[in-house]
């Protein structure tokens, strides 16, 4: 391992986040060979309480040299290996904010423990063989969940449901490897290989390797969530959509245009996917320097934003300006939101969608026939009118991308990665036989495949990636 992640000694760290006058409970965790020495050093247990594994013990933290009460607390035991990191750890359960666990981390470096690096608890179980690498990557989505459909999918993880497909799949090339490499050794005194078995057996795998990467797309879409950009010309209700859809007045609403000078976000949850929503500034032609500067964020944010709900004014219709900025904006996924129905006479409504769809049609110059109508959304944001359709029209947008054979699992960048390098490699053992070249060619890609399933759930991982993963895990965890 490198030195970052050097898995000798004792270490300490806290466990929970941080916040001054905030937390009713602040806890420093210590794991390692020194883990109840230093517990014996600190702590002060009252009365004849018993100094056992997975007991809770109420004492009072004392500056070993000078005696000095530094809190009242709970000390948490847990004897290896029953335990998160299958060594020895205790977790001194402090009063929360800042100096009472800032004092009784300091005392556990100072008695024999060292500050853990980011991830070193999750690292030393992973080492220890309490979880594998699909395990230890679904803690780190958990603790970083945006929605309970992200939690769920990070629980799926961590009690094994990646792990266990995937250590199967390499089992089965395993068993392949087994039985071609028998032929190589005892080619005189075994059967000849069927190729054509070998060939079904090898489509079985990558079918489930297939399946398995289906899932990365919803894996992006729960962790890293959506951005969405409400664009349009001044005036036509961006930021009263914006308000409505996150139900507060993050968003200045006036009737004078250009009243929103700069981008304004918003989080949201959308049945549960993460979802960044920005109000623009109204995009139009000005002489007024602070608004041109607002106009111009607004074309970055659509430019870069993953569904643009293009918004017009209902009572207005299609106008230039809103054909221009389309024409700005039509290379991204959009949703056209007509606002403001609420002010015009429902035979108009009913009329107004074709008309904007048969005007988009000729302004691009396109075949009827062919051309992909936008869907669109009648909505009067400032009644609260067309919240729910929106919400129905984004999911169906984005749902396109995530279906899944199985959708308890959601694999990360990383494993997708890994899966396409097996698939490649199982298609290319494929042409090795079809090609009819020795056995020991077959041999080669098989061992990719393995190789890279392997990665996936850390049997066969390399020290870098191990950095990688563990990196991004917080000081306590």
């Amino acid at each position: 391992m490198s030195e970052m992640f050097a898995t000798v000694g004792t270490i300490a760290a806290i466990a929970t986040a941080i916040v001054p006058q905030q937390g009713s409970v602040g806890i420093v965790r210590v794991s390692g060979d020194l883990a109840l020495q230093i517990a014996q050093t600190l702590f002060h247990a009252p009365g004849k309480q018993i100094w056992d594994t997975h007991r809770i013990i109420y004492g009072y933290i004392h500056h070993p040299q000078t005696q000095e009460l530094v809190d009242e607390a709970l000390l948490l035991i847990m004897k290896a290996p029953r335990s998160y990191t299958r060594e020895d750890v205790v977790e001194f359960h402090c009063h929360g904010g800042i100096m009472a666990v800032q004092q009784v981390l300091q005392l556990c470096l100072v008695n024999g423990a060292r500050l853990a690096q980011p991830g070193e608890f999750t690292l030393r179980a992973f080492l220890n063989g309490r979880l594998d690498l699909t395990q230890a990557e679904s803690i780190a989505d958990l603790v970083g969940a945006f929605s309970p459909q992200a939690a769920q999918a990070a629980l799926a993880g961590i009690v094994g449901k990646l792990a266990r497909p995937i250590q199967q799949l390499r089992a089965n090339c395993l068993n392949i490897l087994a039985e071609i490499e028998a032929r190589i050794d005892f080619e005189e005194d075994l059967a000849p290989l069927d190729d054509n078995y070998i060939i079904s057996e090898i489509e079985k795998i990558k079918a489930q390797v297939t399946s398995i990467l289906a899932t990365s797309a919803k894996g992006e879409l729960l962790r890293t969530g959506l951005k969405i950009a409400i664009v349009g010309r001044p005036n036509v209700g961006k930021s009263s959509l914006l308000n409505a859809w996150s139900q507060s007045d993050r968003a200045i609403v006036t009737d004078l245009p250009g009243t929103t000078r700069d981008v304004v976000e918003s989080q949201l949850v959308v049945a549960g996917i993460p979802v960044q929503v920005l109000d623009t500034a109204g995009i139009r032609d000005t002489i007024d320097q602070v608004e041109k500067i607002g106009v111009e964020r607004s074309r970055r944010a659509a430019s870069v934003a993953d569904l643009v709900l293009l918004t017009i004014d209902a009572s207005a219709g299609w106008t230039q300006q809103d054909q221009e900025i389309y024409q700005q904006v039509k290379h991204r996924p959009l949703i056209l939101v007509i606002n403001k129905i609420d002010i015009i006479e429902e035979a108009e409504i009913k009329n107004l969608e074709s008309q904007i769809q048969n005007c988009i049609v000729k302004c691009d110059n396109v075949d009827t026939h062919t051309f992909n109508m936008i869907p669109s959304i009648f909505a009067a944001a400032a009644k609260n009118i067309g919240i729910d359709a929106l919400e129905t029209a984004i999911l169906a947008k984005v749902q396109k991308g995530i279906q899944a054979a199985d959708m308890d699992i959601a694999i990360n960048q990383r494993q997708a990665a890994a899966l396409i390098k097996a698939k490649t490699s199982l298609e290319q053992v494929q042409a090795t036989i079809l090609q009819q070249l020795p056995l020991d060619f077959w041999t080669i890609d098989l061992r990719g495949a393995i190789q890279a399933l392997g990665e996936i759930t850390g049997e066969e991982v390399t020290e870098s990636v191990l950095d990688r993963i563990f990196n991004k895990f917080c000081i306590g965890k």
